[in-house]
């Protein structure tokens, strides 16, 4: 029987076990770094499907690296299951994780017979906090050829328009005073940020197109008779490479700093996480994937996405070290897009649920064509990533 006849009917049989691990992660919803309980739960289905399994590596308590085959071929697929406060899992990594653990399982009793290796890599806080990067950085991606996973969206996608973003919060330090009676003693933290996000309203006349600045505040003071001794907030400076953004971030801060002189308060910066990078797009990959995903009943729009529709994702800082495909899949979201609780919603309806499958099928099928394709295979084999310096 050819291998993806046999992918095929090994993720048929898994289908309930798959779907019952998309929906637990889905209603678990943790965020970055706390996800316990669905880190937990796709090392129990690794363990399961007799992988070697690490739960907490990299010295991340919600990190998994699973191994199976000893193949010269090295695959990483990525799972995450990190949600989103306040709408949970509007992301779909219920879905991502679950397609991940499917394609990897049903790779497993092919390796040999294929010659791979196949690690699949549980990565923590995607939406902040760059878990992958710091897997990478810390050596879970050593020794891979290739990586991949899978995505929800709001329509088919090879790949993901991709920009690079640093996160960062922002904390005011001011003087606390009666607000009527003494303002003259205080030293108000409130103005200062809203000083720096008129700045922020002017710079937007001045940089790229591809240039984002957003951001939320988190503290505002105690009351309004007080003047605000502190304020805070959470902030996104995102750019179309690395090198852009390197640009953007000083002028971003620039604003902020400009409250900080206006009104006598101390302005401190906090980077929440590592910058993630523009995606190398892998062409040759990603057209396999996309004949791959067409064959198991995928549908394609004519043209890409537009590229002004772009988010950002650490598996692009692991498209810089090993060649990676990011592909997007439609959920038949009902008009909703990402981040919205309606999308929320339909991250566990019927047509999430078949994006579990046929995601996971689409990559396992995906590493076979590599492996059937000498130059592509020979390509993959000469890139194999090492942490060390």
């Amino acid at each position: 029987m050819d291998p993806r006849t046999r992918l095929a009917q090994d993720l048929d049989a898994r289908r309930e076990p798959l779907l019952a691990l998309s929906h637990a992660i889905h209603g678990d919803a943790e965020l970055g770094f706390e996800e316990h309980t669905s880190s937990a739960r796709v090392a129990e289905a690794m363990t399961a499907a007799g992988f070697t399994v690490t739960h907490g590596a990299c010295d991340l308590d919600t990190a998994v690296v699973a191994t199976a085959g000893s193949g010269p071929l090295r695959v990483g697929i990525c799972a995450e299951y990190d949600a989103l406060p306040g709408i949970g899992h509007a992301c779909g990594h219920n879905v991502i994780a679950a397609a991940a653990v499917g394609a990897a399982t049903a790779l497993a009793p092919l390796a040999d017979e294929l010659g791979i290796e196949v690690r699949l890599l549980g990565t923590p806080a995607e939406e902040s906090g760059g878990g992958k990067i710091l897997m990478l950085e810390r050596g879970a991606f050593d020794g891979l050829h290739l990586a991949m996973m899978v995505h929800p969206a709001e329509s088919e996608a090879a790949g993901m328009p991709c920009l690079a973003v640093q996160h960062f919060d922002v904390r005011y330090a001011g003087r606390s005073a009666h607000a009527s009676a003494f303002p003259q003693m205080g030293i108000n933290a409130a103005d200062a940020l809203t000083v720096a996000q008129v700045g922020i309203g002017l710079l937007r006349q001045h940089i790229r197109a591809t240039d984002r600045i957003h951001g939320i505040v988190t503290d505002g003071g105690d009351a309004p008779n007080i003047v605000p001794e502190r304020t805070g907030g959470q902030w996104y400076a995102r750019s179309a490479t690395l090198a852009e953004l390197a640009e953007l971030y000083p002028r971003v801060q620039a604003c902020f700093e400009a409250g900080a002189l206006a009104t006598g308060a101390s302005v401190v910066f906090d980077e929440t996480g590592p910058a993630y990078s523009e995606f190398r797009r892998d062409a040759e990959l990603e057209a396999h994937y996309r004949t791959e995903a067409t064959s198991v009943g995928r549908r394609f729009p004519a043209e890409e996405p537009d590229e002004g529709v772009a988010g950002s994702t650490d598996m692009a800082n692991i498209s810089l070290a090993i060649p990676s495909i990011h592909p997007m899949m439609d959920i038949d979201a009902g008009g909703a897009v990402n981040h919205q609780p309606e999308f929320t919603a339909a991250c566990v309806r019927p047509a999430a649920d078949r994006a579990v499958r046929d995601g996971a099928l689409a990559m396992a099928r995906t590493v076979v064509a590599a492996v059937e394709n000498p130059a592509l295979r020979e390509r993959l084999l000469a890139s194999a990533h090492t942490s060390e310096p």
